[in-house]
């Protein structure tokens, strides 16, 4: 018990010691710091310290004890927080929150972290220091308004339509790149450009104040500024361009009203940038019609306007067609007194205002009609208000006198084309067809058309414009009874020859007629007589495979006019682009051609469809070059008697040349004003050329021009022949005419009896068109003559005393060949003598000949006797005369001595008349002449 009680003793003294020992420690730090929970600050950027509320402040329980009841920091969490929190006292613990570097709200509006208070701790070394509990910071960042409006488009661009007032025509937009919706949004826009028709509100809408005018002013730029919520102006303020269209109006858009046509080029787009505008309209099909007028062109349109025979010819038309329009001349002189159309562009036109007309002369009627023949004629008409109940005959055939009967004519009645045929008795006493009427719009729209009456007998068909059309009325008739009175043709009314006070035209013409023709005994085919109308312009389509499938057209036979029809808008459009003009003559009639285009739409479904109005252009086809046609040759001949009496005859133009020229702008380097342009050859057709008898007319009893056909052979070329002259024609090249001129020869059989010839040669393009000059040969015969002195046979040949006159005579023609260089003048005149040498030997040679002639054809010793005494003649040479063998003359004479040989009928004096040859320069020499044997001078070899 007693170790019990000392054990609790000592245990009660244990813990007392415990206890007085713990009374002797004291604890100093015993709180820790205290914060509010949360705060909530505000920095402006760009600027250090926030404003915090509540205010940082830090309370410690273990104030006043120095270091435990004092606070020496602020730690924030987050380090990305650009803050620190600095101890302003710490005694009162108050504390202020900072910006560690400058804030930009428009990278960070706002920040939240956790924020500490740390105590002193128990002593100076801060050992055994207490932290508060985390509090949560919260801060705004204030915006400054720094930035300008800027606008979001550099500049605008809006179209409006004239005559509209719009609420708003275009919004404009602005940003601000400040953070605050105080700083950055738009309070307010301005336009700053004066005395403009636009206004615009708060949120950029621009509109316009009035009504705007195309006419007026097509463009606007109009210049705006806006404005932040801070009143901040933007830096630069913005363009808008309002671009001002006129009303919109359904049509085609982008074509010109003049396109230009140079002539040889060609196909030639119209419209290559055309298109419909259909104001928004959806089509469901277009329809589009171009028609190209050409009416006042000629016959209708640009054709070829040669001569309406050689026209057959280029088209192979059958021989045999009568002319009974043909150009006033002096064989042609029935159609003198009728007025032609001179305004037209070389086209044969007559116009006949009803009191005009003509009797065709007996010799050129056609007499052998039958069954078969064509009547064919260019014919413009018009409708003449008051004469509807009169006839309006064109051709017509008629007794000529005691009665009044129509053979066969053709009329126009009442806007009717009608064809009257009735036949004699002796070929048929039955009732037969005899008129025959067409009812045809083209009758009388006053525009060209050329119509071909077929008859195959009792068929009867009318060709217009190569269309055919059968007649809708055939009156039957009884034939005609036998007479042996003479009928008359006429051209522009009937002839009335009997049954009247006197005889008189009637039932007159009001019209216009061109290229009148009858071809008895054939009809012609359709191939020519569409040939004979086609046109030599019209429209044309480039590429007709790129149209498409879905574009269809169609041409009228005269390619006048063009119909295209599609559903494709963009389709049509690209099809209307490739219409083109074009023109084949190589020399078109210049001036306008018009163009109507006409469009009709259709619609989707039941909407009012659009209206696509017409429009009108022209194409003006410029003045081509016009070609100088000119003739050159040896345009004086002078030859010996026995020429032109010769079988050959003379042979006119055997040096002509035919070329053409046309004037081109010269644009090189070197031009002057002096030189206004360069002659360039051209290669083109003629279609006649005239040789005509200046002077006295031709005897036909003693001479003629003769031509052969078969120089014609294989050419477009025909030639008619008379006592004034020949006329060769045909559309052909001008080499071929060359050729053929050149074998037109000349006879005289008593060239004695007549006096010297002149020729003229003229040569046209497109019926006169184009002439060229005036080319005029003139032929002089050397008669032979009595000389002063005698001189003998065996000495002096008659034949070859011509020789030295004639060629002084060339060296006065042609004075540029001249004498040599003084070295060769020796030669020359070695060579001359030795000439003369050999000229007498075969001089006396044909004497001989002659003398043996004489006894076999005494006539025509006797008719040499007359026109030729050379027993009194000598020679004289010059030895100085400059004059020189040509080569091979020993050759040459050779071969005269053969043809003397074989030809008994030349008598010397017809020798020395074929010395004389035609004057070209450079040269003479011997060659053979015509089948009789005739001694001719070649000067292509001998020069003097």
């Amino acid at each position: 018990m007693n170790m019990q009680r000392i054990s609790e003793v000592v245990l009660l003294v244990a813990g007392f010691a415990l206890g007085l020992c713990a009374c002797h420690t004291v604890k100093v730090n015993k709180h820790k710091p205290w914060i509010e929970t949360s705060y909530h600050g505000v920095i402006t950027e760009n600027m250090d310290i926030v404003q915090l509320d509540p205010p940082l402040v830090a309370l410690d329980k273990d104030a006043p004890v120095p270091y435990a009841g004092e606070i020496c920091a602020f730690k924030i969490h987050g380090l990305e927080a650009p803050f620190e929190a600095v101890v302003l006292n710490g005694t009162s613990g108050e504390g202020q929150l900072r910006a560690r570097g400058l804030v930009d709200c428009e990278l960070q509006k706002e920040y939240t972290f956790i924020i500490q208070a740390h105590d002193c701790g128990a002593g100076p070394g801060g050992t055994g220091g207490k932290k508060s509990h985390k509090a949560v910071v919260h801060i705004q960042v204030n915006d400054v308004n720094e930035f300008s409006p800027v606008f979001r488009e550099a500049q605008y661009h809006v179209a409006v339509t004239e005559g509209k007032i719009y609420d708003n025509i275009l919004q404009v937009e602005a940003t601000d790149q400040d953070c605050s919706p105080q700083y950055s949004q738009i309070c307010n826009y301005q336009i700053t450009t004066s005395n403009t028709p636009f206004a615009i509100d708060r949120n950029g809408n621009i509109r316009n104040t009035e009504k705007l005018s195309f006419d007026k002013q097509q463009q606007y730029e109009v210049l705006v500024t806006a404005f932040d919520c801070g009143q901040k102006r933007s830096t630069e303020s913005v363009a808008v361009h309002i671009y001002v269209k006129p009303v919109c109006k359904p049509g085609w858009q982008g074509w010109d009203k003049r396109v230009d046509y140079e002539p040889g080029t060609g196909s030639k787009q119209l419209f290559p940038k055309m298109n419909l505008e259909t104001c928004g309209g959806l089509l469901s099909s277009v329809r589009t019609t171009v028609e190209l007028q050409t009416s006042h062109i000629g016959k209708g349109c640009d054709r070829e306007t040669y001569s309406e025979k050689s026209l057959q010819k280029l088209c192979g038309a059958s021989s045999g067609s009568t002319d009974l329009l043909p150009a006033p001349s002096a064989s042609t002189n029935w159609t003198a007194s009728l007025v032609t159309d001179s305004e037209r562009d070389s086209d044969l036109i007559f116009r006949f205002d009803g009191r005009q007309a003509a009797k065709i002369p007996d010799q050129v009627v056609p007499q052998n009609l039958t069954d078969q023949f064509t009547i064919a004629t260019w014919m413009k008409h018009g409708p003449n208000p008051g004469l509807r109940a009169e006839k309006e005959t064109l051709l017509c055939n008629s007794d000529k006198t005691e009665m009044n009967r129509h053979h066969y004519s053709l009329y126009v009645h009442n806007c009717r084309l009608v064809f009257l045929l009735r036949r004699d008795f002796i070929q048929v006493d039955t009732f037969r067809p005899a008129e025959f009427h067409w009812k045809l719009d083209q009758i009388c729209d006053k525009e060209w058309h050329y119509y071909v009456i077929n008859v195959e007998f009792p068929v009867v068909t009318l060709y217009v414009d190569g269309v055919t059309y059968d007649p809708y009325l055939v009156t039957d008739d009884w034939p005609i009874h036998p007479s042996q009175i003479d009928v008359q043709l006429t051209v522009g009314a009937c002839w009335q020859g009997g049954e009247v006070m006197k005889p008189r035209f009637t039932q007159y013409f009001r019209g216009s007629l061109s290229g009148l023709t009858i071809r008895p005994g054939k009809i012609e085919s359709q191939k020519v007589i569409s040939c004979l109308q086609a046109c030599k312009e019209g429209l044309d389509i480039n590429s007709l495979e790129s149209l498409g499938k879905g574009i269809k057209f169609h041409f009228n036979p005269a390619q006048s006019i063009l119909v295209m029809e599609g559903k494709d808008l963009e389709n049509m459009n690209a099809a209307l682009r490739k219409v083109s003009y074009i023109n084949s003559r190589q020399f078109p009639t210049p001036g306008i051609r018009r163009l109507h285009i006409s469009t009709s739409v259709e619609c989707f479904g039941e909407d009012t469809c659009i209206s696509i109005p017409d429009i009108d252009a022209v194409v003006m086809v410029l003045q081509p070059s016009e070609p100088r046609i000119t003739i050159a040759g040896v345009d004086r001949l002078t030859r010996p008697a026995a020429d032109l009496r010769g079988p050959a005859g003379l042979n006119l133009f055997q040096d002509l040349h035919i070329i053409s020229t046309v004037t081109k702008g010269d644009t090189a380097s070197h031009h002057t004003a002096g030189r206004p342009g360069v002659q360039e050859e051209i290669i083109h057709n003629l279609d006649y050329c005239d040789i005509l008898v200046l002077g006295e007319e031709l005897r036909p009893e003693q001479e003629s021009l003769q031509l052969q056909r078969s120089t014609l052979l294989g050419k477009h070329l025909d030639a008619t022949n008379s006592t004034s002259g020949m006329s060769i024609y045909g559309v052909d090249s001008m080499s071929n005419y060359e050729q053929v001129i050149r074998q037109v020869h000349y006879h005289n059989w008593h060239p004695a009896q007549t006096p010297d010839r002149k020729f003229r040669l003229t040569c046209s393009e497109l019926n006169g068109r184009y002439t060229s000059n005036e080319f005029t040969l003139e032929i002089s015969v050397l008669h032979k003559s009595e000389a002063g002195e005698h001189v003998n046979h065996m000495v002096a040949p008659s034949q070859y005393m011509q020789v030295v006159p004639h060629l002084a005579m060339v060296h006065s023609l042609y004075p540029t060949h001249g004498p040599g260089v003084p070295s060769a003048a020796t030669v020359v005149i070695v060579i001359c003598i030795a000439a003369l040498v050999v000229v007498v030997v075969l001089g006396i040679y044909r004497i001989h000949l002659t003398h043996q002639q004489e006894g076999r054809s005494s006539d025509t010793t006797k008719e040499r006797e007359l026109d030729w005494d050379d027993s009194a003649l000598n020679i004289t040479v010059n030895p100085m005369e400059n004059f020189q063998e040509p080569q091979g003359a020993e050759e040459e004479a050779s071969e005269e001595e053969e043809e003397d040989e074989e030809d008994d009928d030349i008598t010397s004096a017809e020798s020395n008349d074929s010395e004389e040859e035609e004057e070209v320069p450079a040269a003479l020499s011997v060659k053979q002449g015509s089948k009789r044997g005739q001694l001719d001078w070649d000067n292509s070899t001998l020069t003097c």
